[in-house]
This record gives C-alpha cells, structure tokens and sequence, in this order.
C-alpha cells in the first residue's frame, strides 16, 4: 500500500510541474505576445476564453489543486487515516471529471492540445486510479505508517526542487513573442 501512495505523492507532483510551468506562462508570457498574434495549437489552448475562472488562470487553480494533494499524500502516507482516505476520492473525482471536461474543450471545441493541459488531465487520471486501487485492496491501513519526518522532509525537498525544474522549463519552451 505504501508503494501505491508513494506513486500518488509522485503523479501529483507531476501534476505539480505542468501547472507552475502554465501557470508561469500565464503571468510571464502571455502578456508579452502582442495583440492579434497567431499563435500555434498548445498557445490557442491556453489563452482561450475557458482557460481562466474570471481573471485567474485554470492552470493556477490546478497548481493549487496539486500542492494540496501532495500534501494530503504525504498526510495519508504518515497517518493512515481514513477519514482522509474517504475525504480524498471525491476530491480526485471531481478533478478527474474537470480534466475530462478540459480534453474535451481541446479536441472537440478549441481544436488544439495543449501538452502541459494534457500531462496535468494524465496526472489526475491517475490520481483516482491509485485511490480506486488502494480502496478495492482493503484501504492505506493495511500497510504500516510512515516516519512523518521521513515523508515530509522528503516531500518538501522534491517539491521545491521540482518547483525549481519548472522555471527552468519555462526558459527553454519555444514561446511566441520571445517571452521566454
């Protein structure tokens, strides 16, 4: 069990990059593509009309989404908590049904595909698959806790050092208007 809930802290911290890299891109680059630019598929993607909830970025509100849930995981790794168990599956399914709602804004309405959208709709995917796995296996009790110093440590160090990797991302990625 502990395996499975290492992989759920892991796939969020994935789900971590992909929405600090769009979420950068919203605040650094798109306000220096100047007006009326024609911006290939992943771009259309991002600066549509359903990629904001009023002025804050869908990718800033997965980014929190992810934060939250690496850090449940890591409260889930170390207490076995079942309240936090039951808590955490309808969270992930409704961030699975959001994500299923958002591929279909990309292929079927705005007709491009956003990578970083798509590694953020895999990730949460996976989330709930990890969840539905733990649960139909008896639940996270059936495997010992671990050492709270132990998780956090490491959960905090990877998580800034992946936070890190993600700006740099933002320094290579190929954006229009030389914004990187």
């Amino acid at each position: 069990m502990n395996k499975f809930i290492v992989g759920f802290i892991v796939v969020a911290m994935m789900g971590w990059v992909a929405s600090v890299i769009l979420t950068a891109v919203h605040f650094w680059a798109i306000p220096l593509i100047p007006e009326g630019a024609n911006l290939p598929g992943s771009m259309q993607v991002i600066t549509s009309q359903w990629a904001y909830v009023g002025p804050i970025p869908l990718a800033t509100i997965g980014a929190v989404y992810y934060i939250v849930m690496i850090a449940l995981g890591a409260l889930w790794l170390s207490t076995k908590n079942e309240r936090l168990e039951r808590l955490l599956l309808p969270i992930t399914g409704l961030g699975f049904l959001a994500s299923m709602g958002f591929v279909y804004l990309q292929l079927g309405v705005i007709g491009a595909v956003c990578p970083f959208c798509m590694m953020s709709a895999a990730a949460t995917t996976i989330l709930l698959g990890i969840e539905i796995a733990v649960k139909l296996r008896g639940g996270a009790a059936a495997a010992p806790s671990v050492d709270a110093s132990k998780v956090w440590a490491v959960v905090f160090a990877s998580t800034m050092l992946l936070t890190i990797f993600a700006m740099w991302i933002l320094t290579v990625l190929p954006l229009p208007g030389g914004a990187a």
